[in-house]
């Protein structure tokens, strides 16, 4: 299993020392809730240490649905003085019983990367696909790091890779 601390370059942060005034939305699933919160609370916190600002925070139902709410916000507001630079999905999805599983994870995966290639913006995959909710607490602050975090970081590394 992946540990953040295998990957080191994504916690290097001195890249976003001169990075300024970045503008990041986000869209979340209202399922799983308490794991949604702490995702955006860990994305909060990085976007507040380097200064950036979050431009749109939009729920939506599920992970099934983040796709076409993230396309709806930058079409929304694309071109606009409040534009968002990238866009954070976050959600949780949980193994049930049922290939539903695999059906939403696949949807969310595959609409986020056809974002990727057809919006002028990043969007970054924030959703977690888990076995078990203790899962998602060892993603969330446990020995897997911190996803809400990483995924704003990721952002801000994507709007400084664009902006250059």
């Amino acid at each position: 299993m992946a540990q953040s601390q295998h990957s080191t370059s994504l916690l290097d942060t001195q890249i976003l020392e001169q990075l300024t005034d970045a503008r990041v939305g986000v869209v979340y699933t209202e399922w799983n809730d308490s794991i949604i919160n702490a995702q955006l609370e860990g994305c909060e916190r990085i976007l507040k240490q380097f200064h950036a600002r979050m431009t749109h925070k939009e729920a939506v139902p599920g992970a099934f649905e983040l796709p076409f709410a993230c396309k709806r916000l930058w079409e929304r507001n694309g071109g606009t003085s409040n534009a968002p630079e990238a866009i954070i999905a976050f959600g949780a999805v949980i193994r049930g019983g049922t290939p539903h599983f695999d059906y939403v994870c696949n949807a969310a995966t595959d609409g986020i990367l056809q974002l990727n290639l057809t919006l002028p913006i990043p969007v970054i995959f924030g959703v977690l696909t888990l076995d078990s909710e203790a899962q998602a607490w060892e993603r969330l602050g446990g020995p897997h790091g911190h996803k809400g975090e990483e995924a704003a970081l990721t952002a801000l590394k994507m709007i400084q890779f664009c902006r250059r």
